[in-house]
């Protein structure tokens, strides 16, 4: 047999070949990463159009304006409550014509005195016409003193006008680093000397956030008497409002901090910025500060609040005008952030409130309307703004929907 030092010798038939599964091993693989590629990329832009269709557009905050004023805590003046219509003095009626004297002498000596009659009965002659003719004589004017005690018992006392909102029950659309997320409500009432708040906030996975602040409305405005805050199914953390002992006592640490007038906790500060602005909305232009002492579920601080200015914020119901508010670094490296935006027409209540988390999470509230109407009579809107009660309507009934 020939020898050929270059032929391949054939394999047996019932020997396996390792040719095929090397090559269609390659071509197996590289199916499945273009799979994985694909489904990666529909499910990218799936979340992308969900972004785009759920959230609305609203710009990041802007950097706050230099500062040009600092408002410290003071005194609070209740508002000027709007000056009646003035109410139009009935008209006097016509004197009726004097009955037509008869003509005899009597009338005659009466107006021309006898020559032997004393001086008086002259006197009283000639007055007599005067009380015939029926018109009354002019009162004599009040002194100038008088009137200017009243105007002085009527004017307010020195200090911030404050105007505190009306109860309600008000709803909000939540954001989790800008996915929606389930509705939040901010329970709000008072009724003059008290008030309560409940701010409840929805998360996927840990439960309900609820802050509850309750107090009552002193010289210096929202007066909390305790503050509390659950998160998930933690136990609640309570910080006490001592007005006697003038202290903070708090259930998370043990320590305690002195009361200061005017003290806020995390959530009644944003209806006491609201109480403010509705009684002075002129007064807070881009670049005023006003302080705070807010005290949170284990410590007390200075709260720097800067109006940044108007901007334009989207919920669902459309664009709303609203005056940004932002809180500025409480020290040096501060990566938590508070931005909220009032709106004149709900009665200057917050349209927006987001917080950054120093883990960069942002969780934030949208106006969604009102689930019941107010008690009272909005005050705190200007003229010729909508009533937040015509919002309410359609929200209302967005509300019954599944």
């Amino acid at each position: 047999m020939p020898f050929f030092p270059f032929r391949r010798p054939r394999p047996n038939a019932g020997e396996p070949s390792d040719a095929a599964p090397q090559s269609a091993a390659p071509r197996r693989w590289g199916r499945w990463a273009l799979a994985v590629l694909i489904v990666a990329g529909l499910h990218w832009s799936a979340v992308r159009w969900f972004e785009r269709n759920r959230q609305p557009e609203n710009p990041p905050p802007e950097t706050p304006p230099v500062q040009i004023e600092l408002l410290t805590p003071k005194p609070v003046a209740p508002a000027p409550a709007p000056k009646p219509a003035p109410v139009p003095k009935p008209v006097a009626p016509a004197p009726k014509p004097a009955p037509a004297a008869p003509p005899a002498a009597p009338i005659l000596s009466a107006a021309t005195p006898q020559p032997d009659a004393p001086a008086a009965a002259s006197g009283v002659a000639a007055s007599a016409p005067a009380a015939a003719s029926g018109l009354a004589q002019p009162a004599a004017p009040a002194p100038a003193s008088a009137s200017q005690s009243a105007q002085a018992a009527q004017a307010p006392a020195s200090g911030d006008t404050f105007n505190v909102p009306p109860s309600g029950e008000l709803r909000y659309d939540t954001l989790v680093n800008g996915m929606m997320n389930q509705t939040g409500t901010i329970h709000w009432t008072h009724d003059g000397p008290h008030y309560e708040m409940v701010v409840s906030i929805p998360l996927p996975f840990v439960g309900p956030y609820v802050y509850s602040s309750k107090g009552h409305i002193d010289g210096f405005g929202i007066a909390p008497e305790q503050y509390s805050e659950q998160r998930g199914r933690r136990a609640a953390d309570v910080a006490i409002f001592n007005r006697e002992t003038k202290q903070i006592v708090y259930t998370k640490t043990p320590q305690a901090q002195p009361l200061a007038d005017g003290a806020q906790d995390r959530f009644s500060v944003v209806m006491q910025l609201s109480s403010l602005v509705r009684g002075a909305p002129d007064r807070y232009k881009p670049g005023v500060t006003r302080q705070f002492s807010v005290a949170d579920n284990d410590s007390s601080e200075i709260w720097s609040i800067e109006t940044v200015g108007d901007e334009t914020v989207q919920t669902r119901g459309g664009f709303t005008n609203a005056r940004h508010f932002t809180r500025l670094p409480r020290k040096e490296g501060d990566r938590r952030k508070l931005d909220i935006w009032l709106a004149p027409s709900i009665g200057w209540l917050p349209v927006r409130i987001l917080q950054t988390e120093p883990n960069g999470m942002q969780l934030e509230l949208l106006w969604a309307g009102k689930l019941a109407a107010p008690a009272a009579a909005d005050q705190g809107s200007d003229a010729g703004t909508p009533d937040a009660s015509e919002e309410s309507a359609p929200d209302a009934r967005d509300a019954a929907k599944p």
